[in-house]
């Protein structure tokens, strides 16, 4: 079973890369984020037209999620619990094939400091609280998305520059950590436990060509699919086409 996860940066604008790599690629399940698009707007016929369920939480012109899968979709969960007012479409969950999966748009958090960046703490909270109950059920779990977090000086190009942007803050890096400690695997990095596997460039000052980019897409595993993990990668062909985004994809196989 093959999951992976891509910040499109607007399926609108990014269709034509969505459809290639769909094509190309396989992917049982894939998570996306950052849509643009409420949920009506969505391209729902030529993703479906692939042979693809689908589902999305989405926003007018900002943020939202949608979870693409070969198998049928159950028990989906639109929002993250623990805040009734947030209406920010960041967050969504399913069952699909005794796996459990979340397609996960964190806040960026930017500029540090500020309500943005107050924001995106609070948001990491809640998220740990529902990892810890996730965490509780005899499912497979999968969390995986845009996490805006460099994790480590090693997954960002240029961390002297970057001290001051909310990916790096070590409150952030904190809560990342406390996901981890609860009993997650960082997938990538069983297969690539250092160096630099970027997973975003810049659009700005060749940062593709120069190969600056930073680390903030992860997928993240509880113990027993980590058990299950036959591969990781990060697929850096969407990043070299025409038009793309500014994320690329990253993807695991689990022997499920």
């Amino acid at each position: 079973m093959k999951i992976a996860s891509w910040n499109v940066n607007s399926i609108k604008a990014r269709l034509p890369r969505v459809t290639d790599w769909l094509n190309e690629f396989q992917p049982d399940v894939a998570l996306l984020q950052e849509l643009k698009c409420l949920d009506e707007n969505f391209p729902r016929m030529e993703i479906e037209d692939l042979g693809y369920n689908v589902e999305t939480h989405g926003q007018k012109s900002y943020n939202g999620v949608a979870i693409l899968s070969k198998h049928p979709v159950e028990d989906v969960m639109r929002g993250l619990p623990g805040d009734d007012e947030d209406e920010q479409a960041r967050y969504m969950e399913a069952t699909i094939n005794t796996v459990r999966v979340a397609t996960i748009y964190l806040p960026n958090g930017n500029p540090f400091p500020g309500p943005k960046f107050d924001y995106k703490i609070g948001w990491m909270d809640r998220l740990i609280a529902r990892t810890k109950e996730l965490l509780t059920h005899e499912e497979y779990l999968v969390l995986g998305g845009d996490y805006n977090v460099c994790p480590k000086d090693e997954d960002c190009y240029d961390p002297a520059r970057f001290a001051n942007d909310a990916l790096c803050q070590p409150e952030s890096i904190d809560r990342f950590y406390t996901m981890i400690n609860l009993g997650l695997t960082d997938a990538l990095r069983v297969f690539y436990p250092s160096g630099h596997n970027y997973t975003y460039w810049d659009y700005q000052a060749g940062a593709w060509q120069k190969d600056n980019g930073v680390r903030i897409d992860h997928l993240l595993l509880s113990p027993t699919t980590a058990d299950k993990l036959v591969k990781c990668e990060i697929d850096r062909t969407p990043r070299a086409k025409e038009k793309p985004s500014d994320h690329t994809p990253i993807w695991c196989e689990l022997a499920i």
